[in-house]
């Protein structure tokens, strides 16, 4: 192996670890948030997906040149494969992170002027009627809303939890392939 390749392999290794890791982390903690609905966490953790999601191109540029053109080895043409379904798995997943931003915002947006409105219809129904009966009523009313708060970008939340697990897993096929045939060939 010539000085020009070891280099290129040392930069194709670095950009696989310090791409795939965050990435991977970023993927797999946002149905948690998307749970908890925290927009500002969700913002980060998609532009974390779309900044090291541009990295990983940089694992696929570098691993071209390695290879040489030599796409006979069938490890090779097979880990080349499963990286192109991962990257589209990660637009699928991307997509779907800001879809969820979306809804969580829609949702919020809905929310906030019915709780203000009816946070001044309950004082002033307090003032008028005295102590305590419409606030029982107005904490009525919230606590039968979460229910209907939790289900907000469902779908989004169970297609980003089960493809970062798929995406997740063509990582560690991709390097199984590279370092056991990658060592013999």
């Amino acid at each position: 192996m010539s000085k020009s390749d070891r280099l290129l392999l040392i930069v194709h290794i670095g950009f696989a670890i310090f791409a795939l890791g965050p990435l991977t982390a970023a993927t797999m903690a946002t149905p948690r948030f998307i749970r908890k609905q925290n927009t500002v966490v969700l913002r980060y953790l998609n532009r974390t997906t779309r900044i090291y999601g541009l990295g990983t191109l940089g694992i696929l540029v570098f691993g071209l040149l390695l290879a040489d053109g030599d796409f006979a080895r069938v490890w090779l043409t097979a880990s080349l494969t499963l990286f192109i379904v991962a990257l589209v798995l990660l637009i699928l997943i991307e997509r779907d992170q800001r879809k969820a931003i979306h809804l969580l915002d829609v949702a919020a947006a809905e929310a906030a002027p019915a709780t203000s409105t009816d946070r001044s219809a309950t004082k002033a129904e307090d003032q008028d009627e005295g102590e305590g009966k419409d606030e029982n009523k107005a904490e009525e009313g919230a606590a039968s809303a979460a229910p209907a708060q939790s289900d907000i970008a469902q779908v989004e939340r169970g297609r980003i939890a089960s493809l970062s697990g798929v995406v997740a897993l063509l990582w560690l096929v991709i390097l199984f392939l590279m370092v056991w045939y990658g060592e013999a060939g």
